[in-house]
């Protein structure tokens, strides 16, 4: 597995955000950790300290376009961004709270763009490396981009708009040598997902979450789903008539309403 020298992860102080930084984290290695609760991130740092890493940590909110173009610009050359931080709620059943919808897509799609788009930026200014990348730029979408959730409408709305905005822009980026991969994960166990109290197929540590992640980067692929076998399965269920697809989805267990609503920048 590459060392990326100097990276940038937002939603950095738990989850799979919090396992790429430690995973990340070695001598010669600076780290640039942004998120929500100031003492969890400050235990990631002297993590990621205590395994030879240079770290700066940041309390910003990723809807905060111009203070992330900020900190990403002055963060100096930039291997690689990881669009990490995003939130999470469901219906309970009833039709989702608009406060609620609007919360989560500003700060899942907004969040997102306001740190890949000033990477892209900056990566372009960078001098291309040998083999020809200027710098890479991870985005966590979710494996939720397959399937229009009735449990969770806005976060599987919010996570399929980026996806589909980073594989598109990905084919422009990569001419010029920044390379945009969107990761589409099923169930990860952290606080996401603490509340579920329904059987979750497949769920795997942030741990492993992060470990294919950074495996996968180098590859350079547009998307990356996984576990794979619960891709495939929800891509055949999206052939089925649509007024089976519709009896499927409805019998779906849904998030508690209200389940799991960070402030964003987490």
């Amino acid at each position: 597995m590459p060392q990326y020298n100097n990276v940038l992860i937002t939603g950095a102080s738990r989850g799979i955000g919090e396992a790429l930084a430690l995973l990340c984290a070695a001598p010669g290695v600076t780290l640039h950790l942004s998120g929500r609760d100031s003492s969890r991130l400050e235990s990631v740092a002297a993590q990621a300290r205590a395994r030879g890493a240079a770290v700066d940590t940041r309390i910003l909110d990723v809807r905060d376009r111009d203070g992330m173009a900020r900190w990403i610009h002055g963060a100096g050359p930039l291997d690689l961004v990881v669009a990490n931080a995003g939130i999470a709620a469901g219906t309970g059943g009833g039709i989702e709270p608009a406060a609620q919808a609007q919360e989560i897509f500003s700060t899942n799609l907004d969040g997102a763009l306001n740190t890949a788009q000033p990477a892209i930026e900056a990566m372009l200014t960078q001098a291309p490396g040998p083999d020809g990348v200027r710098g890479r730029i991870a985005v966590l979408a979710s494996m939720a981009v397959y399937m229009a959730m009735p449990g969770g409408p806005a976060y599987a709305a919010s996570k399929t708009a980026l996806d589909t905005w980073v594989q598109a822009t990905g084919i422009n980026t990569r001419r010029q040598g920044v390379i945009i991969t969107s990761f589409c994960p099923g169930y990860v166990r952290t606080a996401m997902t603490a509340d579920n109290t329904y059987h979750m197929p497949g769920l795997m540590s942030a741990e492993h979450a992060a470990a294919t992640i950074l495996r996968h980067l180098p590859r350079g692929r547009p998307r990356v789903t996984f576990p794979r076998w619960m891709a495939l399965g929800a891509q055949v269920v999206n052939i089925l008539p649509a007024d089976r697809v519709d009896r499927l989805l409805r019998a779906l267990p849904g998030r508690t309403a209200q389940a799991y609503v960070l402030g964003p920048g987490r």
